[in-house]
């Protein structure tokens, strides 16, 4: 059997895969330096392309820049500050496209991956967890400060708070989970976590590796199903309305490359949309401006939405119809999914070892709070401010979308998940006896329990479990009629321990060597044979007749004896 060698700690690196590399903290500086740079610079390439296929520049290549910046940096989160408006007052944007986050997060990622790893062919880790993250990070926000620093001085300025938090934030985030994954993915790490909180809660909220498992993944899938029902509920309503859509896109600019710029803003901000369908359904809405609620059961008229072609999407002011209120359908197809997750956790073990009722709800009852999360953080993501006064307020509140989420989660996903359990746990349940077994005696039962029934069954006159019924005329003549308990006519009974009538008694010297004390439990091939406990090797223990030897006739009429 090929053993696969374990991997070696990362503090003990082989030498000859050391020799011609730098050290481990410069290249994660590097590393984290480039990440960096690569992601301000697809910005900077983007809005450069804008600027010079633009009719009609308000600034230079300068100006084209310091806009490069400030996106990048509203890519990671951080909000921004509009000072070029009409009032003369700061304007906040704040709404974050949930889009361009993909991109610094992935390269951050790749980056602490390759500094922790020494390439595809390496067999351990070149460079320790804690000095790929350091290095990575530092290297990413050396490249950020600049660049924040120089957005500074155009019209649109990072608030140093916002950026503070969320760049070193999406840098730790994503060089972790680089560092992590080219580790191979431990899950040391969550134990280690999870050993730091106290016994009991710790034992009452995860329990096992796998419920914990199971919670996670249903959580997850229970998520994806709320995100992908806002955005099939959003692109629906966006053809409902694609007129107003189209006219909001025309009237925005007049040059055809101000309207691409226009479309990838709405290809920008698709998920963010998804989220605001998914927070419509769930029942909270979303807010379109400070006292403007748009839920499934009214809308709210909003004068100051500004003409954009996302917005267009948004149902009409008024009561909601049945029409609106067939969005309801998402949370409960989401639910569903979070019980049938949890159920099939629950009987995925041998029949036997499901889950019990209690656990099985409690296991769905903290996927629904891990949904809660995932889409309390979805949420508080995807909207913000986008202006002072009434425009403070645009997209869902957090705590109500993830409040919903869990009702939602926890009010169909236990009854589902405890009513498909049951379902699947249907076959392993005991069946009572058809009139000739013992009532009771189900599939599960062990070979020691069915070998004791079906001697109880023989000596009560009955047919063994699981026996054929033999037709009448295959049954022998005389057996037929034989009373229960007693051997049919004509049969002969032969007592215990004594031989068939005709059988021939074999001399002992007839016998082969070491087998005539074979029935003796201490004889030559008892306890100490030559195959194991009484002889039997693996096979079980030998028969009384594989000892005795074998007669045949030789070709002189001599007889010739051979030992099996």
């Amino acid at each position: 059997m090929t053993e696969t060698p374990a991997r070696r700690p990362p503090s003990s690196p082989s030498p000859t895969r050391l020799r011609g590399r730098s050290p481990g903290l410069a290249t994660g500086l590097l590393d984290g330096a480039v990440a960096a740079a690569l992601g301000l610079g697809a910005s900077a390439v983007l809005a450069v392309m804008l600027w010079i296929s633009s009719p009609y520049p308000d600034s230079g290549p300068d100006g084209a820049l310091h806009v490069a910046a400030a996106l990048w940096l509203l890519a990671h989160g951080a909000e921004l500050v509009r000072t070029d408006t009409l009032s003369g007052v700061p304007a906040p944007v704040g709404v974050t496209p949930l889009l361009p986050l993909a991109l610094p997060v992935w390269l951050v990622h790749r980056a602490a991956r390759d500094a922790t790893d020494g390439g595809e062919d390496a067999v351990t880790p070149l460079v320790s967890a804690r000095t790929a993250w350091t290095g990575v990070v530092l290297g990413y926000l050396a490249v950020a400060a600049p660049a924040a620093l120089y957005a500074a001085g155009g019209g649109l300025r990072p608030a140093w708070g916002w950026a503070g938090v969320c760049v070193p934030l999406v840098a730790a985030v994503g060089a972790g989970s680089g560092v992590w994954a080219a580790y191979g993915r431990p899950a040391c790490l969550v134990e280690r976590a999870l050993d730091r909180t106290p016994a009991g809660v710790r034992g009452l909220v995860v329990g096992p590796r796998e419920r914990l498992g199971a919670a996670v993944r249903a959580a997850a899938a229970g998520t994806a199903v709320l995100a992908g029902g806002g955005a099939l509920l959003s692109a629906v309503s966006l053809l409902w309305h694609g007129g107003a859509a189209w006219d909001s896109l025309l009237g925005l600019t007049e040059g055809w490359s101000g309207r691409f710029a226009v479309l990838l803003l709405c290809l920008a901000l698709m998920p963010n949309a998804a989220v605001w369908g998914a927070a419509y359904a769930l029942g909270p809405g979303f807010a379109l401006g400070a006292g403007h609620a748009v839920t499934p059961l009214s809308s709210a008229p909003a004068s100051v939405v500004p003409p954009f072609p996302l917005l267009a999407a948004v149902p009409e002011a008024g009561p909601g119809s049945l029409l609106n209120w067939a969005a309801l359908g998402v949370p409960m197809a989401a639910g569903a999914t979070v019980g049938w997750w949890v159920a099939v956790a629950a009987t995925a073990g041998e029949r036997g070892e499901a889950w019990s009722a209690g656990r099985t709800a409690g296991v769905a009852g903290w996927a629904g709070a891990l949904c809660a999360v995932a889409v309390g953080g979805l949420a508080g993501a995807a909207g913000g401010p986008l202006g002072t006064g009434v425009l403070e307020r645009f997209g869902p509140v957090w705590w109500q979308a993830g409040g919903a989420a869990a009702a939602w989660a926890v009010a169909v996903g236990v009854p589902v998940a405890l009513g498909v359990r049951g379902w699947r746990c249907r076959g392993a349940r005991e069946e009572p006896g058809d009139g000739r077994g013992t009532p009771g005696a189900g599939k599960g039962d062990s070979p020691a329990e069915e070998a004791a029934q079906g001697a109880r069954d023989a000596s009560a006159g009955r047919s063994p479990q699981g026996a054929r019924d033999v037709p009448a005329e295959m049954v022998p003549e005389g057996s037929r009629d034989a009373p229960a308990g007693e051997p049919p006519e004509g049969t002969r009974d032969i007592r215990a321990g004594e031989p068939p009538e005709g059988a021939r008694d074999i001399p002992a010297w007839r016998m082969p060597e070491g087998a005539r004390d074979a029935r003796s439990p201490e004889g030559p091939y008892g306890h100490d044979g030559p195959h194991g406990r009484r002889g039997g090797g693996e096979g079980g223990p030998f028969e009384a007749y594989d000892l005795l030897p074998e007669q045949r006739e030789g070709p002189e009429g001599s007889e010739v004896t051979r030992t099996s």
